[in-house]
């Protein structure tokens, strides 16, 4: 028990001296209704997520992945932010947390109150002509996928964390998929950043700069499996900022850690905003108590 205190403690005090970046992953997430691919349940445990590669080369694959996705997105649609997204949103309105950089494709960071979040595998609500680079809104995508298939709505599965959800081959065979209502042929993709794609270059720099820049970098409901989000707590480490990473597992980043915490966010940041005087959505001033912490006597 005082183990976990200190702990949480230490947590407080570095982030209470402000210059904080997040890195959040799909365990933020979870507790929105949203999987997450590596955590206890993970959908990487019985779910192979699409590659660009596959993506942009074979329509079949395509069109299987737009059914899935048509039927998930409404799950996506409907998530709101937990107290984990609105603790975040008010660190940063408390001048604790300078930036916020996410893994997630949700929005949830902006819908809670975060501004200039750097959506690093972008947004899921977005969709992007690869043909004549023409935008438009999943909201619309999803009018003209309805009145295309009828009915089929009623088909179910498992929702993944890329937004799709499991379907059999005969619930696929007869989907109809939509192309670029601008220039009438080219392929249509989510405007997000597929397993096998590159992340935009300037994203990258911009995430640099900012670790570079930060007094610590808290890492929250990432695995650090992937890459394009490690390679910032390699920044950090190599540039001796402390890397407090709050997860519910193990990570790979764990072995460059000024501190870790294992508890649910949704419990321990606002417990976290609340320790660092830190107003957030939802606070109602009775006190949070981080998973094996008692809450201070008022």
């Amino acid at each position: 028990m005082g183990g976990v205190t200190e702990t949480f403690d230490e947590l407080a005090a570095l982030v209470a001296a402000g210059g904080v970046v997040v890195l959040s992953g799909a365990g933020l997430s979870t507790e929105s209704g949203i999987p997450d691919y590596r955590g206890p349940s993970g959908a990487a445990r019985r779910h192979t997520p699409m590659t660009y590669q596959t993506f942009t080369g074979d329509p079949v694959a395509r069109r299987r992945y737009w059914a899935r996705s048509h039927l998930g997105w409404r799950t996506i649609a409907r998530a709101v932010p937990n107290d984990g997204h609105r603790a975040v949103a008010g660190l940063q309105a408390a001048g604790l947390v300078d930036g916020i950089v996410t893994q997630n494709v949700d929005g949830l960071h902006t819908a809670a109150g975060a501004t200039g979040v750097v959506e690093l595998h972008g947004r899921l609500d977005e969709v992007v002509c690869l043909d004549c680079g023409n935008r438009t809104s999943r909201e619309e995508l999803d009018r003209r996928l309805r009145e295309a298939n009828p009915g089929f709505d009623a088909a179910a599965g498992v929702l993944n964390p890329d937004g799709d959800v499991e379907l059999d081959d005969a619930q696929v065979a007869g989907f109809r998929t939509g192309d670029c209502t601008f220039c009438g042929t080219g392929v249509l993709k989510p405007d997000v950043v597929f397993f096998g794609e590159t992340v935009p270059t300037e994203r990258v720099s911009r995430c640099f700069a900012m670790v570079g820049a930060a007094r610590a970098l808290l890492v929250l409901g990432s695995s650090l499996t992937v890459m394009s989000g490690r390679r910032f707590v390699l920044r950090a480490a190599k540039l001796g900022v402390p890397v407090l990473i709050a997860n519910q597992g193990p990570t790979r980043g764990d072995g460059y850690a000024t501190l870790r915490v294992d508890a649910p966010l949704g419990r321990l940041l606002p417990a976290l905003a609340e320790a660092v005087g830190a107003p957030w959505r939802g606070d109602t001033g009775a006190g949070v108590a981080p998973v094996g912490v008692a809450p201070a006597a008022r």
